[in-house]
């Protein structure tokens, strides 16, 4: 009798404990989603396009079924399609949730271009020709953004850049952004901070694609008007004079369009390649409850001019025709030498 009632104290207790975890993962979901609308119905770019009481009644109906927190995140991407956020998306645990964006054709890229993008390319500078500077700048996508994060992840970037400045006297720079679909782009630009020297670098529009904010460098310093001052520290003379070819792909978005829009107007500049994804939303880093991160689509990207760009058109156009085994048989790489040997 003692052994039975022993069994029945220990099946109730599991019985409490599995009631206990569904409430709490029910409480969690709640919590989550009544702060994710709230910060939504606030400060995303289109709020007062979104029906709010429709959207939000139906995506708690559908988030009835999950007693797992994790689970519920699959209600993301249906959310996020509903008010056309596409450039809005969740980090939690290393997954990020967004909604369906632009769908790219398969067959839209090269074959040479999918083989380097399964080596998960990295930062590269290096000499073609012993004339030339080729610098390959990839997307970053990091979750501290402490100024101190930033610059420490900009200063060796601009170093190897420096170094070949420096050593090399390069005629021309090749930036090339074919791999860069987005993340951070103040560390990229602090990179270039030769290239860009002290100016206005880009803006942010709001609803109306009025002016909000420029953005600058100044003396190694990001300036965007906020509190945090990422920075690097420069070394030797400015390259703002220098010819620069910028290489951008169909998969260059995101920061990577806004990289590319910082050397719009720039004296002595190219744009080769592919039109852009079309991602020039500014988005803003809000945190939310369970350490989840939402990248928050607040305005619209603009120039230093304060011109809003659909995406970056280049003025020579090259499609596919990449080749970054041998970086001297790649077309837009020849467009570029083509571009600096001209007087």
């Amino acid at each position: 009798m003692k052994k039975l009632l022993a069994l029945f104290f220990i099946f109730s207790l599991s019985i409490l404990n599995y009631a206990q975890k569904q409430s709490s993962s029910k409480d969690s979901i709640k919590v989550f989603y009544d702060e994710l609308f709230s910060v939504l119905k606030k400060g995303y770019l289109h709020k007062n396009s979104v029906n709010w009481n429709e959207v939000e009644t139906e995506t708690k109906k559908n988030l009835s079924q999950y007693s797992n927190f994790k689970k519920s995140l699959s209600e993301i991407k249906p959310l996020f399609d509903k008010i056309n956020a596409n450039h809005c998306g969740i980090y939690y645990q290393n997954t990020k949730y967004a909604g369906t964006g632009k769908v790219i054709p398969k067959d839209a890229v090269s074959e040479e271009w999918r083989k380097k993008y399964a080596t998960k390319p990295a930062f590269e500078v290096k000499m073609l020709n012993d004339k030339y500077a080729y610098i390959l700048m990839p997307g970053m996508t990091f979750m501290d953004t402490s100024a101190k994060s930033i610059s420490k992840i900009a200063q060796p970037m601009y170093d190897q850049i420096s170094a070949i400045k420096t050593k090399e006297h390069p005629q021309g720079w090749i930036i090339d952004l074919r791999f860069n679909p987005g993340g951070n782009s103040m560390p990229m630009l602090l990179a270039l901070y030769d290239f860009l020297g002290d100016n206005d670098i880009w803006g942010k529009l709001d609803l109306n694609k009025k002016q909000e904010t420029l953005v600058k460098l100044n003396k190694g310093k990001y300036l965007d008007g906020s509190n945090i001052v990422p920075f690097i520290t420069p070394n030797g003379e400015l390259l703002d004079k220098a010819k620069v070819a910028i290489i951008t792909g169909i998969y260059t978005a995101s920061s990577g369009e806004v990289t590319a829009l910082a050397f719009q107007s720039r004296p002595n500049t190219i744009f080769i390649g592919e039109k852009t994804y079309g991602a020039t939303t500014t988005n803003i880093q809000v945190d939310l409850p369970f350490s989840a991160i939402l990248a928050l689509t607040i305005g619209y990207d603009s120039d230093r001019n304060g011109i809003f760009h659909e995406q970056i058109i280049p003025d020579i156009l090259v499609s596919k025709q990449d080749n970054f085994e041998d970086t001297m048989k790649d077309q837009n790489v020849l467009e570029a030498l083509r571009f600096f040997e001209r007087k």
